[in-house]
C-alpha cells in the first residue's frame, strides 16, 4: 500500500484506537508478584516491563550513582534498557552498571549515522562501551525526513550494516525511533521492522493529530511498539526556568496525578513500554506510580481530552 493510500485508511482506523476501555487483546500481559507489569513486544516473543530505563538517567552520573540507578530499576522489575551514543557519556556509565544483569535484560541501542561504514564504526564502539557482545534491539535513531529514509535504506546506507550485524549475531532485532509521522510511515512501508520507538502522548494525540496514524500502521504490521514522551506536557514556554530539569528539552509532567495520567493514556493503547524522561527524579516518580498504570476508563476520556486541548502539543501533523 502506498503511503498516501495508507494515510487515508489510517484516518478511518485511528479513531478506533482512541476508544476506552482500550483493546489490548493483541498484547500478552503478565503481572509478576510485587513487580511491574510486562507486555509482549510485537512478534519478537519478548516480554518487556511497561516502564523502560532511558540511558540519559545515568548521563554525567558517577559510577556508583549509575550502579545504584540500575539496581533500583532491576529491583522494581524493569528489564528494558535503552541508550544511544548521542546521550553524552551514558553508554560508558551504563555498561559497567548493567554488566551484572546483562543476561536477564533486553538492551536496546541506537545509531544516528545514516551510512554503512559510519554505522559499523558506531555499532562496534557502542558494543564496547556497553560491555556486551550483542544488542537485543538496534535502532535507526531520530529519523526525521524522507531524505533520511532514502539514505539509510539506499545503497551504502545504514541498513546494510544492520542486516550484516544481525547475520553476525551482533543484533537480534531491527527497529527505529522517529519524531516524524511522515518518516515513520515511509520506513514501515519500505522495510519489515521489528519495532518502533515513537512519541505517543495525550497532547500530541488529541491536539496535534500526531500518533494515531503511526500506531495504526505499526499495529497492522504486528510490530513491537515502544513509547517516548508519555510524560511530556509540551514545549517550554518562552523564558521558562529549565534549570531543574536540564536533561529535558521539553516541559515534563511533574506532579504524581499528571504523570499517572500521561503514563496511563499511553499504555492504554497497544503499546509495550514507555520510556520516562532522563531526569532521575522523574524516572523515580514513574517507578513509584507503575503499580497504578491501568487502562483508562471511558469516563476518564473527556478529562484527558480537555487537558490536551488547553495546552500546546510538542509535535503536530497535517496530512
Amino acid at each position: 500500500m502506498k503511503r498516501r493510500d495508507f494515510l487515508k485508511a489510517a484516518a478511518v482506523a485511528a479513531p478506533a484506537l482512541s476508544l476506552f476501555p482500550a483493546d489490548l487483546s493483541a498484547i500478552v500481559r503478565e503481572k509478576p508478584p510485587r513487580k511491574m507489569e510486562k507486555r509482549s513486544l510485537g512478534r519478537t516473543g519478548e516480554m518487556l516491563s511497561v516502564i523502560g530505563f532511558g540511558g540519559i538517567v545515568v548521563r554525567d552520573a558517577t559510577p556508583g550513582q549509575a550502579s545504584e540507578s540500575v539496581k533500583m530499576a532491576i529491583d522494581a522489575g524493569i528489564n528494558y534498557f535503552d541508550v544511544a551514543p548521542s546521550y553524552g557519556d551514558a553508554e560508558i556509565k551504563l555498561g559497567p552498571a548493567l554488566e551484572p544483569y546483562r543476561k536477564n535484560v533486553f538492551l536496546a541501542c541506537k545509531t544516528g549515522q545514516r551510512t554503512r561504514d559510519e554505522t559499523r564504526r558506531e555499532l562496534e564502539q557502542s558494543l564496547s562501551n556497553l560491555r556486551t557482545g550483542h544488542f537485543d534491539l538496534y535502532q535507526h535513531h531520530a529519523v526525521t525526513t524522507l531524505k533520511d529514509v532514502d539514505i539509510l535504506l539506499g545503497p551504502g546506507g545504514a541498513m546494510e550494516t544492520f542486516i550484516e550485524a544481525r547475520r553476525e549475531g551482533k543484533i537480534r532485532f531491527i527497529g527505529f525511533s522517529a519524531h516524524s509521522v511522515e518518516a515513520s510511515l515511509a520506513l514501515m512501508e519500505r522495510f519489515d521492522f521489528d519495532t518502533i520507538l515513537f512519541p505517543f502522548n495525550y497532547a500530541t494525540w488529541y491536539n496535534g493529530n500526531f500518533g494515531p496514524q503511526v500506531l495504526a500502521m505499526a499495529k497492522q504490521k504486528n510490530m513491537g511498539i515502544l513509547a517516548l514522551k508519555a510524560m511530556a506536557k509540551g514545549p517550554w514556554e518562552q523564558g521558562a526556568d529549565r534549570s531543574k530539569y536540564p536533561k529535558c528539552w521539553y516541559e515534563p509532567l511533574v506532579t504524581a496525578p499528571d504523570i499517572e495520567m500521561g503514563l496511563r493514556f499511553t499504555l492504554s493503547h497497544p503499546i509495550t513500554s514507555a520510556v520516562p524522561p532522563g531526569e532521575e527524579e522523574l524516572f523515580r516518580m514513574a517507578l513509584s506510580l507503575s503499580g497504578k498504570i491501568k487502562p483508562l476508563k471511558r469516563s476518564e476520556l473527556e478529562t484527558i481530552k480537555e487537558k490536551a486541548l488547553k495546552g500546546t502539543p510538542l509535535f503536530s501533523f497535517t496530512a
